[in-house]
C-alpha cells in the first residue's frame, strides 16, 4: 500500500521536476487519515497545504501514469499546521528544560562527560525539591545555587566542580546567542495537538519551518530527538496497528548522529525499534544511507534511494554502501542503475504484509495533488488564522519556577541579617547557648528540609532524560 501511495514501477525515464518523496508520501498518508509531522527544511514543502494543478510538468506525469483513471487522483490541497521555533512562520513551538532532559541538553550544549555529570545533579536537584526547570534563566539560577552550595550538597549527591558549572554557564550563553531561548518555555507542546483530523477525515500536515533553524543544525536535531523520545514516553502500546496514528519524517537525518555519543545513538536505536508499538513511522531522510548509524539503518523497513553521482572514488563507495542496504534483485545491477536514475526515479523496496523486505525495483515517483514549491506570506497567514491551535501557543507564559523561588529565598536570606541588627539584643539566661544561624546556615537547613519532604514525589525521567508520567 505504501509503495503504491507514491510511485510505479518504471521503464521509462521520468519527466519534469518533482518533489522529494516525502511531500508524495506526506500527502499520501494524510488522505488516509493519519497525521504527519515534517520539518520543511528548504521551504517549499509548504505547498501542500495549496491545490495543485497549474504546473505542466505535473500533468505530463499524471497523464503518463494514468493516475486519474486508474488511482482517482485529484488536485487538492492536505490540511496543515504550520508551526516554528522561532515563532515567524507558524505557531511557537516549546518545550521546558524539564521536558527535554538532561542527556539531550547535555548532547545541545556539547558537554563531555564530568560536565554532564554536574547537569544531571542539577536537574535531579531539582527535581528533588519540586522545583520547576522550564527555560534558560531557571537554569541558570539553579547551577548558580548548586556552584554556591556545592559544599552542602556534595555528601547527598557527589562533588560540583565551580570550573565545570561556569563552563556550562558559558554554553548557555552560547545557546542564548542561536535563539534558543525560544525554544523553551511555555505552553509547551502537545503532543496530542499534532494528531488531528480534519472534517473530511484526513490527516492535519504538521510543518515545522526549518529553512533558518538548519543554520543551528544542534538545536534542529535535539528538538527533533525531543519530540521522537516524547512521542514514546507519552502514547500507549497498540501493537500493530493497520495504519500508524502518526507519521514522523527526520529530513537532514545525518545531523541527528552528526558527533553524537555511542550512548545517545544506542538510545535513539532503541527508540526506534519500540516505537513502532505506540503506531508511530519513522522515516529518516537523508542524501546517503550512510549517514544513519548501521544499528538505526537495521530497524528500518521502507527504503527509497534516489540518484547518487560517483566521481571519486569515495563516491564510488557511497554508491556501493548504499546498494547494498537494499535486497538484491536478480533483474537489475543495483550498483549501477542508482549512478543512471533520473529527476522523478528512484529505487524503492519495502515490507510486503508479512514484514518481509521486497526486492528492489526501479520506480517513478508520482507526483503530489497539492502546489508544488512555496506559498505566499498571505497565503500562510490565512491558514494560520484557521489553525486548530489558533491562539494556544501565540502567547508565552511565565509562571513560578526555579528562577523566582530561588530569586526569592536569596532575598529573604539578604533581609535576615538587617531584621537581627534592629532587633533588641536578648537577655543571658543560665541555659546552654545555642548560638545563631547565619543566613547561609539557616538556607542550607531550609533546602534539606525540603529536599526531605520532596523525596516521596520525584520526578521520573524515560528513556532519553525527558519527563514521563503526570505532568506539573
Amino acid at each position: 500500500m505504501q509503495r503504491r501511495a507514491f510511485a510505479r514501477a518504471a521503464g521509462r525515464p521520468g519527466a519534469g521536476r518533482f518533489p522529494r518523496v516525502p511531500e508524495r508520501l506526506a500527502e499520501s498518508f494524510s488522505r488516509i487519515g493519519v497525521p504527519v509531522f515534517v520539518a520543511d527544511v528548504k521551504g517549499d514543502l509548504a505547498g501542500i497545504g495549496q491545490p495543485g494543478g497549474d504546473n505542466r510538468k505535473v500533468a505530463e506525469r499524471v497523464a503518463e501514469l494514468d493516475l486519474e483513471a486508474e488511482e482517482g487522483f485529484t488536485y487538492d490541497a492536505c490540511p496543515v499546521t504550520f508551526w516554528d521555533i522561532l515563532g515567524e512562520q507558524g505557531h511557537p513551538v516549546r518545550t521546558t528544560m524539564s521536558e527535554m532532559g538532561p542527556m539531550l541538553l547535555a548532547r545541545l550544549l556539547g558537554l563531555n562527560e564530568v560536565q554532564e555529570g554536574v547537569l544531571n545533579i542539577v536537574f535531579r536537584i531539582a527535581d528533588d525539591n519540586g522545583w520547576l526547570l522550564l527555560d534558560l534563566k531557571d537554569l541558570r539560577a539553579l547551577l548558580t545555587h548548586v556552584s554556591d552550595n556545592a559544599d552542602s550538597i556534595q555528601s547527598t549527591y557527589g562533588n560540583v566542580s565551580k570550573a565545570s558549572v561556569g563552563a556550562i554557564q558559558r554554553r548557555l550563553l552560547s545557546l542564548e546567542g542561536q535563539g534558543a531561548e525560544r525554544l523553551f518555555g511555555e505552553p509547551h507542546l502537545q503532543i496530542d495537538d499534532l494528531m488531528q483530523t480534519d472534517e473530511r477525515g484526513r490527516g492535519y500536515v504538521n510543518l515545522l519551518a526549518a529553512d533558518k533553524l538548519i543554520h543551528t543544525p544542534d538545536i534542529y536535531a535535539t528538538f527533533l530527538l525531543w519530540l521522537l523520545s516524547e512521542l514514546f514516553e507519552q502514547l500507549p502500546e497498540v501493537g500493530d496497528p493497520e495504519r500508524p496514528k502518526l507519521v514522523f519524517f527526520f529530513d537532514e537525518a545525518h545531523l541527528l548522529f552528526s558527533d553524537a555519543p555511542t550512548v545517545l545513538v544506542d538510545k535513539v536505536e532503541q527508540v526506534v525499534r519500540l516505537i513502532r508499538s505506540k503506531g508511530v513511522g519513522v522515516y529518516f531522510v537523508t542524501q546517503n544511507p550512510a549517514d544513519v548509524p548501521d544499528k538505526v539503518l537495521s530497524q528500518l523497513g521502507n527504503r527509497v534511494q534516489h540518484a547518487l553521482r560517483a566521481f571519486t572514488p569515495r563516491d564510488q563507495k557511497a554508491v556501493r554502501v548504499a546498494a547494498q542496504t537494499f535486497r538484491p534483485n536478480p533483474k537489475l545491477d543495483t550498483e549501477r542503475v542508482i549512478t543512471e536514475l533520473k529527476v522523478g526515479e528512484a529505487l524503492a523496496s519495502t515490507l510486503d504484509e508479512h514484514g518481509t523486505p521486497s526486492v528492489v525495483e526501479r520506480i517513478l515517483v508520482a507526483p503530489p495533488g497539492s502546489r508544488l514549491g512555496p506559498i505566499t506570506p498571505a497565503e500562510r497567514t490565512s491558514l494560520m488564522q484557521g489553525s486548530l491551535v489558533k491562539g494556544v501557543y501565540d502567547t508565552a507564559v511565565d509562571r513560578e519556577s526555579a528562577y523566582e523561588i530561588l530569586q526569592a529565598r536569596a532575598s529573604q536570606a539578604a533581609a535576615e541579617p538587617a531584621a537581627s541588627a534592629a532587633a533588641p539584643a536578648p537577655r543571658a539566661s543560665g541555659g546552654p547557648s545555642r548560638g545563631r544561624q547565619t543566613p547561609m546556615e539557616a538556607f542550607v537547613a531550609s533546602t534539606a528540609r525540603s529536599v526531605g519532604s520532596q523525596l516521596g514525589r520525584s520526578l521520573i525521567r524515560g528513556i532519553l532524560g525527558s519527563l514521563t508520567g503526570r505532568r506539573r
